[in-house]
């Protein structure tokens, strides 16, 4: 029975789990096997001596200066950066008062108007871009960083509002009953006893709007003409590809190390994230 049980176990959880990892995995493998990869082996593999496919025995760092000292890559980084994070403090502030009134304050319409703000988060961005490019012609704002940093909670604050809500009904009343009866404000309760229960579903909004805001590409593109104010996603493919030539070592190179700063923010946090949906589909 025990080896029948292991035998199972390999077959139907450890094999497919490994199966899955190693999915999951490649792409970021093959990213850094191309960013060390010589020219003569990604675009004449055939003439290189020794070429292996799945790894180089030349490796080069070539790619990685170019991108950094032939482009904008650090601008774009930092663009990328002050956007995603001014964006995200925009959303996870308009999120958590609102996440707080819809879970937890009595008003007519309160569920509809949940269910509404969720269904906002379901229209795909490329229909929001036509209005949006219009407001901000108007408003004089392309082609600057303001452009992205106020339109992006269009399609991030229903999401945190929507997190949210569901973790903060999985919180207990009663915790914030007994400050109300001791003489706590509303305002006191939710900010000295909600919030900082709610720490893991806050920070799980919070990087899942950066996450949101970093990757984003259709609204950059748009928005964005200048080759110094554009972010990483649009700066990479519109400057590393010209005409019918790619730069598959300097693309793959700001790819992985573009992905850098998101991979390090989910390592760091990844238990509070784990607790912060868990709470949010309980509630």
């Amino acid at each position: 029975m025990i080896e029948g049980a292991r035998w199972r176990r390999w077959v139907f959880f450890n094999l497919p789990l490994a199966l899955f990892v190693i999915g999951l995995l490649f792409p970021f493998y093959w990213m850094m096997v191309t960013t060390v990869r010589p020219d003569a082996e990604l675009y004449r593999p055939w003439m290189a001596p020794n070429y292996t496919p799945f790894w180089t025995l030349h490796p080069t760092l070539d790619h990685i200066r170019y991108l950094l000292d032939e482009t904008l890559f650090s601008r774009w980084m930092l663009n990328t950066f002050f956007i995603s994070v001014l964006a995200t403090a925009i959303s996870l502030f308009c999120g958590l008062l609102a996440g707080y009134a819809l879970s937890r304050l009595k008003f007519p319409f309160a569920g509809s108007l949940g269910t509404g703000i969720f269904i906002t988060y379901l229209v795909p961005q490329t229909l929001l871009f036509i209005p949006l490019a219009d407001i901000i012609r108007n408003f004089r704002l392309g082609d600057t960083p303001w452009a992205l940093i106020l339109t992006y909670p269009t399609f991030l604050i229903p999401f945190c509002t929507w997190l949210l809500m569901g973790y903060f009904k999985a919180i207990p009343r009663e915790l914030e009953e007994c400050a109300r009866i001791d003489g706590a404000t509303r305002w006191q309760a939710m900010v000295y006893i909600v919030f900082p229960v709610a720490v893991p579903g806050i920070l799980s909004a919070g990087i899942f709007a950066f996450t949101l805001s970093w990757n984003e590409f259709i609204y950059a593109l748009v928005f964005l003409s200048s080759p110094e104010e554009k972010t990483v996603s649009v700066g990479i493919t519109s400057e590393l590809v010209r005409g019918d030539v790619f730069y598959w070592g300097s693309l793959m190179a700001g790819a992985l190390l573009g992905s850098v700063p998101v991979a390090l923010i989910y390592s760091l946090f990844v238990e509070y994230y784990v607790a912060g949906i868990t709470g949010s589909i309980k509630g």
